[in-house]
């Protein structure tokens, strides 16, 4: 598969970026190896492949749920230095920018 020149002018709009020639020609040459080696992968039978993903097998460790007491909200306010309504009070905070 080959990758022009109007392809890298392309993906520069679309990014909102500018080359040099020089840059361009790098980049499409960089270009049309990503696109031959997709072609290789493409080439691949996957059909009998499951999806994963990550090539090693990982198993998460969840724990069982477990219930706790909890604090009450006279407990979790104790040390609160301000508080207004049952509720933690902060200063308002404006950024008059």
């Amino acid at each position: 598969m080959t990758a022009a020149i109007a392809d890298v002018e392309k993906i520069e709009q679309l990014a909102k970026l500018e080359f040099t020639d020089a840059q361009r020609q790098t980049l499409r040459q960089e270009l049309e190896q990503i696109l031959e080696y997709v072609a290789q992968l493409n080439e691949l039978e996957t059909a009998d492949v499951p999806p994963t993903s990550h090539v090693l097998e990982i198993t998460n460790r969840f724990r069982e749920d477990q219930t706790e007491k909890w604090l009450s909200q006279k407990e979790v306010l104790a040390n609160a230095p301000l508080q207004k309504a049952g509720f933690f009070s902060v200063p308002k905070v404006v950024d008059k920018k």
